[in-house]
């Protein structure tokens, strides 16, 4: 059977006016999820989605909810389509959004927990400054090793946190290594080892230290077995139970992204069309590379979510 997977975006796809041509789709998000989600938080989220500043938007405990909201809101603009996943999966914080689309989640507790998330990420990273670098051209095993040279030499962390294709990894850790992976990694023939905009240094052992306390937060909020098939990036497996899905939470926070296998995974077990829902269109452009016989549907523009509404929505047939 052709499926119909929804990818959901993490950190890093955020921008100023995202989720504004959602709006002209449909205004009442604003009273369905906009509004309530400034008042849940207690702080003018919409209006920093739709007009920043860009400062705003960098504070990682303003980002996570943030890309969550627009994720959230492009998916109920699919559904009032009548498109509907047949398999979900997020990219990191992505999979949050894929587990209310599972029904996995409530969406107001999801939105909580990205913010409370987002908050002890930089508080990490208050303590221990950290940094994060994509490394282009080298294979996995290649940064991997060179990861395993510099944290022995310097004695500090920096591993790859995200296996994002074949080709490209990231890496992230303390300042100063990071910097060293990035410098050894071109001079053993990386194409661009080039550091990223983000506000901490995730999905690296750095942030062991807050998985204790994430724990507790998960314990107080409602999880359900998935009702549509969801493959976790921490596993790249099918997560089955409501049990598992907290685990994958609480494991993403210091494990690595395992994007490569679970686009690889998706596509081998049918998916027919992958379906970006969100304010970012970095997941097609890796989805493209890992499976390029699978075409890619965004949503982050006006232009784009026309297209893709046009091109999924389900043909009506008379009887």
């Amino acid at each position: 059977m052709d499926k119909t997977v929804f990818l959901f975006p993490g950190q890093g796809s955020q921008r100023v006016g995202m989720g504004l041509h959602l709006l002209q789709e449909r205004p009442d998000l604003h009273e369905l999820y906009y509004h309530p989600a400034d008042e849940i938080l207690g702080i003018p989220l919409s209006r920093m989605c739709w007009e920043g500043p860009e400062e705003a938007l960098r504070d990682t405990a303003v980002t996570q909810p943030a890309v969550f909201l627009t994720s959230l809101a492009t998916l109920e603009v699919l559904r009032g389509h009548g498109i509907r996943p047949d398999t979900v999966a997020g990219h990191s914080l992505g999979e949050y959004t894929a587990m209310v689309a599972a029904g996995v989640l409530e969406w107001e507790d999801a939105l909580c927990l990205v913010r409370r998330r987002g908050e002890l990420m930089a508080g990490v990273n208050r303590e221990v400054p950290g940094s994060m670098a994509a490394v282009l051209g080298l294979d996995l095993p290649t940064v991997e090793e060179i990861c395993a040279e510099v944290a022995a030499a310097t004695g500090q962390v920096v591993e790859v946190a995200n296996d994002n294709e074949p080709g490209q990894a990231v890496v992230s850790g303390q300042v100063d290594a990071v910097a060293l992976v990035r410098k050894e990694a071109e001079r053993r023939g990386a194409t661009k080892a080039l550091e990223l905009a983000v506000g901490a240094p995730f999905h690296c052992s750095l942030m062991a230290g807050i998985e204790e306390e994430f724990a507790a937060d998960l314990a107080r909020v409602s999880f359900h077995d998935p009702r549509v098939p969801f493959v976790s990036g921490v596993t790249a497996q099918y997560v089955t139970s409501a049990r598992e899905a907290v685990e994958c939470l609480r494991r993403q926070l210091a494990g690595r992204v395992r994007w490569t296998g679970t686009v690889r995974r998706l596509a081998a077990d049918g998916g027919a069309r992958f379906v970006e829902v969100g304010p970012g269109k970095a997941l097609g452009g890796l989805s493209r590379r890992i499976v390029p016989e699978v075409p890619v549907h965004a949503t982050n523009d006006e232009r784009r979510l026309a297209r893709t509404l046009a091109e999924c929505a389900p043909v009506e047939t008379a009887v």
